[in-house]
């Protein structure tokens, strides 16, 4: 497993990947190039991956979203330092916090 701030990125066996996933759509990369898989409403940065990769985004509000890469990758933010990443298939998970009566997904 891997975690960069609020941000959990565990490995998936490819055997593991739901069938679904095959004919998902993809999220688009933002306008520098990068797959963002948090975007900090606070303060405008965002974990993002750099380097060759899919992301696809899970039905609903709080579904997760599985990101592949096929040679590896890195995972940046301004205020963290870069994980690199092995190639392979990852679910991402936003960290929530719990507030009486709902949960919310953390922002930086």
């Amino acid at each position: 497993m891997y975690r960069q701030g609020d941000v959990l990125l565990v490995p998936v066996a490819e055997e593991a990947v739901p069938a679904h996933v095959a004919g998902a759509p993809r999220e688009r990369r933002d306008g520098r190039g990068r797959l963002v898989l948090a975007l900090g409403e606070v303060t405008g940065h965002a974990h993002a991956v750099v380097g060759p990769g899919e992301l696809v985004r899970e039905p609903g509000p709080l579904g997760p979203m599985l990101l592949r890469l096929p040679k590896g990758g890195r995972v940046v933010h301004e205020e963290h330092a870069p994980i690199a990443l092995p190639a392979g298939w990852y679910r991402v998970v936003r960290q929530r916090e719990y507030v009486p009566g709902s949960v919310r997904i953390v922002a930086d």
